[in-house]
């Protein structure tokens, strides 16, 4: 199937803002792409548009050459022609009728013959790993073996794109990851085009080849990924993705933000004053006495150490003074948070210093859009 696009797509139920405001997306032909957010961010009215459950209020949504929905030229296809498969978030499946009727609970509304139906229930069970349940019924599954038939039961009619809204929301934690891998195979295998709504980011970061990040209706931004993560559009995609979330330093009067200022003048000048706050991933705050001359370096208090079996994340907070004998932190700045991958001796109330490479910090500007810097130039020890 060609690209879906969406053009200056909006939706209004009426009362209150918008649900979806302007939205000019484009789905690429075999990608999975996430829509991701929080909740109310119009992610879900977004997918149902796609799907033809939902109108639009404005804009057209297209395959191809092929109107699928326009406002202005009075267009609308209704969903069963749209050869796209929906799987909701609980499972829908009929209790009364065992894993194969389920899945075959398409095709014979589409009136398959008997054998080619047979055959097309068993490639869907076997491509989710579920045919040994094929007589069984859904209240015999755990909630992952019945979310696998629900996938089976889409499979089965062979969409052209697969509409997934928030499909493991209601698994635990084990049978996430299982579903995850299962979601990436099944995509690598058929190189369907998917179209995976998520409030969680690493759903989106594990299994998407593109992720579009809504908030309060708007796009913030469409990228690969890494792209999101390591180039996010605005400060609310850089707190937004990311656990523990970026680090956000206002260029106020607190020693953090004074001392952003200083490294910034003098690796940045001629950005400077554009800049209104600067992110900082965990991971790129480091605990270490020495490092390259052009690192901003700091002085903080340990608030925490909470070690997560792989990795310790430390709750730090800047002092007032490079004293590391300080005896409290006195208007040091907000609370930050860093990620080691090596153990952490320091313990709560420990002194320590902080490294950040000047490469590492994301500007942002007054409007929080993302400030373009080139690599930073070489500073003489």
């Amino acid at each position: 199937m060609p690209d879906i696009t969406l053009t200056d797509v909006s939706k209004s139920y009426g009362t209150g803002p918008a649900a979806v405001t302007d939205l000019n997306l484009t789905v690429p032909d075999g990608s999975f792409t996430c829509l991701l957010g929080p909740s109310g961010c119009g992610k879900t009215t977004t997918l149902r548009m796609i799907a033809g459950l939902e109108h639009p209020t404005a804009g057209a949504i297209s395959v191809g050459g092929r109107v699928l929905d326009s406002v202005e030229r009075g267009v609308f296809v209704p969903p069963e022609r749209r050869e796209m498969g929906l799987v909701f978030q609980n499972y829908a499946l009929w209790p009364h009728l065992t894993v194969a009727r389920n899945v075959e609970f398409g095709l014979r509304v589409r009136r398959m013959p008997a054998r080619k139906r047979a055959e097309r229930v068993r490639q869907a069970l076997t491509a989710m790993q579920i045919d040994w349940a094929a007589d069984r019924y859904p209240a015999q599954l755990s909630g992952g073996q019945q979310q696998r038939v629900s996938l089976a039961r889409m499979l089965a009619v062979d969409p052209k794109v697969l509409l997934l809204d928030e499909p493991l929301s209601n698994l635990d934690a084990q049978l996430r990851l299982e579903m995850r891998a299962e979601l990436k195979r099944l995509h690598a295998e058929t190189g369907q085009t998917i179209v995976f709504v998520t409030h969680d980011q690493l759903e989106a970061m594990t299994m998407a080849t593109h992720v579009a990040v809504l908030n309060k209706g708007v796009l913030q931004q469409l990228a690969a990924p890494m792209e999101v993560y390591r180039r996010p559009a605005n400060r609310f995609v850089g707190g937004f993705v990311g656990s523990p979330p970026m680090n956000l330093i206002e260029l106020g009067d607190t020693r953090s933000g004074t001392e952003v200022r200083r490294q910034l003048d003098r690796l940045r000048p001629e950005l400077l004053p554009r800049v209104a706050a600067v992110g900082v991933r965990p991971e790129a705050i480091r605990i270490a006495e020495s490092g390259p001359a052009d690192d901003w370096v700091f002085e903080a208090s340990v608030g925490a150490v909470l070690p997560t079996g792989s990795s310790w994340t430390v709750s730090v907070t800047p002092t007032s003074g490079t004293d590391p004998s300080a005896s409290a932190p006195v208007d040091g700045g907000p609370e930050l948070y860093l990620v080691s991958y090596q153990d952490v001796a320091a313990t709560t109330g420990a002194r320590v210093r902080c490294r950040v490479s000047a490469d590492d910090l994301h500007l942002f500007d007054d409007d929080g859009a993302r400030i373009a810097t080139a690599p930073a130039p070489a500073v003489a020890p």
